[in-house]
């Protein structure tokens, strides 16, 4: 009779926990069936080996209007009326895809003008080196009133004496043979004008690089505000349903403290996790060159994310050390140094050049006094065209320490060079090491959130039936938020493992 009792009176009780308060997981699903409400991609699945695809997918072109703040936006041209960036979305706010932070990026970034800049400043450089190759034309127009016949007696003009005249005329040089060290010179230059395009262009995608980490690192951001608020709200369901308990005496005290612990824990990872928000979004502001703060709706790619590419990373790694453009510019600055070098060497050697000069004198003395000067300005014209060569002799060592200058730094461009080539060659080995774990990850991370979602729910019910204590179910639930947790970061990682592994590759678009 007693039996029968005690188990009618557990049954009664039970019945009263599901009258009272719903169970804690009752609304929520497994991680895997929630995703598309939690905002969260798919996790990408197992596919065969195929080639290389190192691009990532790029989510459907959006129609685009938006108006920038003042003074925080690019100006606008013909071609971005006609192929807009963004579009308005709800309340005003920004809507922003990857591929349109890019193109933002790329478009306004401080850097990308800089790197442009110095390029054409260097272009400039090269010209100004090409100029010794070709002619100098000047002309001049000379006026002198002086003391007729009257000699200088301290300093140097062209001449001696001094005769009133006036005349115009042209000045021709030409540089014929230098034996090589003009030549050098120019190929110097042209060289680190291309040094200096390929640097831009490492610039630009250092920044696509930035951008994606940014806009990654904001998307994981609001999934895990996501993750944070939901946890909120299912520990605090918890927290009320053990109040109601413990003010019918069929819960103790000790576990409405357990529960109010952990909904303070849940609300400080809330915190924090929308901190996390405004610190994201305000470095993704700040890669797109913006000076403001831009509240953004960004637009998450709904298609899987391709696998890594196969391990023949052999391939990747040639593929790197012949598109990474940081690469190519310390090749070309390296070339420069050795072009330079024989430059400086070649200042040993003669230097030949012609000379021309035309021109007319229409004033010129004749008679003054009782003197006259028949020897001078015979005619009105005057001409000439001559060769001259210069060799140099001693100048204190002045050449050949330069040219031993010109030759270290070129040795030291060249071990610059090897050790970049080092370091491309262990960053791509690193990048897809890292990409193929991250997608490992990712699966292993899905699972398990399922199986932690699931023993929350065993949890759940075991306390409802007064089998288990509070201190269960507050570990299932903190197992449950960092399965959460770990999933959310695992497919942001995975993404941003394939950016930097384009990157490494010189693969960005």
């Amino acid at each position: 009779m007693k039996r029968t009792f005690k188990k009618m009176c557990r049954l009664s009780l039970f019945g009263l926990l599901t009258w009272i308060v719903p169970c804690e997981l009752a609304s929520t699903q497994s991680v895997g069936e929630s995703d598309s409400a939690k905002g969260l991609p798919s996790a990408p699945q197992p596919q065969p080996a195929r080639a290389p695809a190192l691009a990532q997918p790029e989510p459907n072109p959006v129609a685009l209007s938006l108006t920038f703040p003042a003074g925080t936006g690019p100006e606008p041209s013909p071609a971005d009326a006609q192929t807009p960036i963004s579009e308005a979305g709800p309340n005003g706010m920004m809507r922003l895809t990857r591929a349109q932070a890019e193109q933002i990026a790329i478009k306004n970034n401080p850097q990308i003008s800089v790197g442009r800049l110095l390029a054409l400043a260097q272009h400039q450089v090269y010209r100004e080196t090409r100029s010794a190759e070709l002619p100098n034309f000047n002309g001049a127009a000379t006026a002198v009133d002086a003391n007729e016949g009257s000699r200088i007696g301290a300093g140097s003009l062209t001449a001696s004496r001094l005769l009133e005249h006036s005349g115009a005329g042209f000045t021709l040089s030409q540089l014929i043979t230098d034996f090589g060290r003009t030549i050098n010179l120019v190929s110097s230059s042209r060289l680190q004008a291309k040094a200096q395009n390929a640097t831009a262009l490492a610039t630009t995608e250092d920044i696509v690089l930035a951008t994606d980490q940014a806009f990654y690192n904001a998307l994981q951001a609001q999934a895990l505000l996501k993750v944070a608020q939901q946890t909120v709200e299912t520990r605090g369901s918890v927290e009320h349903q053990v109040d109601e308990l413990a003010k019918s005496k069929l819960k103790s005290n000790l576990d409405l403290s357990f529960a109010q612990v952990n909904l303070s824990q849940a609300r400080l990872l809330q915190l924090d996790a929308q901190n996390n928000v405004d610190s994201t979004l305000a470095a993704l502001a700040a890669v797109l060159g913006f000076d403001k703060q831009i509240h953004y709706q960004l637009l998450e790619d709904d298609s899987q994310a391709p696998p890594p590419p196969p391990p023949d990373i052999d391939v990747l790694i040639r593929t790197a050390l012949q598109q990474r453009p940081d690469l190519q510019a310390l090749t070309y600055n390296q070339q420069a140094a050795e072009r330079f070098r024989l430059a400086q060497r070649d200042q040993l050697f003669p230097t030949i050049s012609a000379l021309g000069v035309a021109g007319v004198t229409p004033v010129r003395p004749d008679c003054f006094g009782n003197s006259c000067f028949p020897n001078y300005f015979i005619s009105p014209w005057y001409g000439a065209i001559g060769v001259n060569m210069e060799v140099p002799i001693f100048n204190g060592f002045l050449f050949t320490s330069q040219a031993a200058e010109a030759k270290f730094k070129a040795n030291a461009a060249r071990e610059n060079t090897r050790n970049l080539h080092d370091t491309v060659v262990r960053d791509v080995r690193t990048a897809w090491l890292a990409a193929n774990t991250s997608f490992q990850k990712v699966a292993v991370s899905q699972e398990l959130a399922k199986e932690a979602d699931l023993a929350l729910q065993l949890a759940q019910g075991r306390y409802q039936l007064g089998l288990a204590s509070i201190v269960e179910l507050s570990q299932a639930q903190l197992q449950q938020t960092d399965a959460q947790i770990g999933y959310v970061n695992a497919q942001y990682q995975y993404r941003l493992a394939l950016s930097t592994l384009n990157f490494e590759t010189g693969a960005l678009p």
